[in-house]
């Protein structure tokens, strides 16, 4: 006796109720694989470094000076300045809310004179590259939305990451070397990180960031097992490549697709990943640039390194993850010891894309999710103290592709809690989107796509019966700080 094979959905849908079930499916698959192709703008980057700094790094301790916090320490947050703002849960319920003023000196530094922490010396000899943002803000106040809104536009999970964006949106142009590349911080406490912040999401899971670790398999089950070469796997793929296209065409699904196509990267990155992670290839000098740590693999100073190499190669979009910046207390030190590790590397990076020539089709962009408040969280010690959360306003820098160089944007006010306008005038929190001296999270991921050459209004995938993008329904170019 024959058993019959077994049916999938899409088979059930179509041989039954005679046939509606397939017209049906028909045109739900249509609907949610049409997209539209965003409009090609003239490219001034060519692929983008992005230096997360998981936690919210302190602007007003880094960037951002205000000598008032400093006079003021330890007096009472004025309630005309807060304007009622809604506190997260660990300061919310503070009886007091003594302004903190920084501990760490600030000078301005190049042509450009541009304002830097102490504890960033080595960034601050590149202030004629950078342009530093200082009129971020955004909705999230908690760290899990923080990160997820400005990896994927979105406070809530399950959106497509920017790299898995900017691939649907512009290919690949390197066959054996993913798009989307992610780099983490080895041994770094802090926020966790989950992969579903360099996730596709909604779209083909061919668009997902691949992350590269340190050690011996840079990318988890890559290599060969035991006993198989490299020709029996090709003979495999093959074979199996075979198998899976027979099945396209009794079942058409994009996920068959996707799944060749992963298995084919996967054989490729094969040579050109051991090649690439290879930073033993590189000059003494280059790791005397990077600082020590560059030989350390998974360090943030060799995940630098790792990231000019991948730029060089073809790789459009590098993540980099650095945990550890949420100075709930300890402030002082805590922030010194984040700098130490990153200052001189992220600097480097800089300076290493400029004298390859690769700076100017390079955007590099350095910060975190959110900023830290103007006072303290908790009682001011004489042993120091620590900052919340502080949506309303924070500081990144930019730099290369297609950024003015030397130049700060936006002005906060001079408790560093509200942005101001050009005339240092306050502006309300429910005007910010509508105010160009404010820059929204999305704001930041229209300029990132615009500087690529991708409008962002046309970036969009169908998905459950609406055009989703990055930048969902908001989102301006700041054109002030294109060059």
């Amino acid at each position: 006796m024959n058993t019959p094979p077994l049916l999938n959905r899409r088979e059930v849908l179509r041989n039954s109720a005679l046939g509606f079930g397939s017209l049906a499916l028909t045109d739900l698959l249509q609907a949610e694989n049409s997209s539209l192709t965003p409009r090609k703008l003239p490219a001034k980057a060519k692929r983008v470094i992005f230096l997360f700094q998981s936690g919210g790094p302190s602007q007003l301790d880094l960037y951002d000076p205000k000598p008032l916090l400093n006079k003021k320490h330890g007096e009472q947050l004025p309630d005309d300045v807060r304007g009622g703002q809604r506190l997260s849960t660990m300061s919310g319920n503070q009886s007091s809310i003594p302004l903190a003023g920084s501990p760490f000196k600030f000078a301005r530094h190049g042509q450009s004179g541009q304002w830097f922490s102490e504890i960033l010396p080595h960034t601050a000899k590149i202030a004629d590259d950078l342009c530093i943002v200082k009129n971020m803000y955004t909705e999230a106040i908690n760290h899990g939305p923080g990160v997820t809104y400005l990896q994927t536009g979105s406070q809530l999970a399950g959106r497509p990451s920017m790299g898995a964006w900017l691939q649907y949106g512009l290919g690949t142009s390197n066959n054996n070397l993913p798009s989307f590349v992610v780099l983490v911080t080895k041994n770094k406490g802090g926020q966790p990180l989950l992969s579903r912040l360099w996730g596709s999401g909604f779209l083909p899971s061919e668009y997902q960031g691949v992350r590269f670790r340190s050690g011996k398999d840079p990318v988890l089950y890559l290599t060969n097992p035991d006993g198989i070469s490299e020709k029996s796997r090709r003979m495999l793929l093959d074979r199996l490549a075979e198998l899976h296209s027979h099945q396209h065409g009794l079942s058409p699904d994009g996920a068959i697709q996707d799944r060749i196509k992963q298995y084919e990267m996967a054989f490729n990155m094969q040579s050109s990943v051991p090649e690439v992670a290879n930073l033993k290839e590189e000059p003494e000098s280059i790791f005397e640039l990077y600082g020590k740590e560059a030989k350390n693999p998974g360090s943030f100073a060799a995940n630098c390194l790792m990231a000019r190499r991948l730029a060089e190669r073809g790789v459009k979009f590098i993540q980099l993850y650095h945990q550890g910046w949420d100075q709930h207390g300890g402030l002082k030190g805590g922030i010194s010891h984040q700098c130490k590790e990153t200052d001189q590397a992220s600097s480097a990076l800089i300076k290493d894309l400029k004298q390859r020539g690769m700076l100017d089709e390079t955007l590099v962009v350095w910060g975190g999710e959110f900023g830290r408040t103007n006072y303290s969280q908790g009682k001011i010690s004489a042993s120091g103290f620590g900052r919340d959360h502080h949506p309303r306003c924070f500081s990144l820098w930019m730099a290369g592709g297609g950024i003015k160089p030397g130049t700060s944007f936006g002005k906060t006010d001079d408790y560093g809690y509200n942005i101001v306008d050009k005339s240092g005038t306050p502006i309300s929190p429910d005007k910010h989107k509508y105010d160009k001296n404010a820059v929204h999270v999305h704001d930041l991921q229209a300029t990132i796509l615009h500087l690529l050459g991708i409008d962002h209004t046309a970036l969009t995938y169908k998905f459950q019966g609406r055009h989703y993008r990055l930048t969902d329904v908001h989102g301006q170019v700041v054109k002030p700080i294109l060059a």
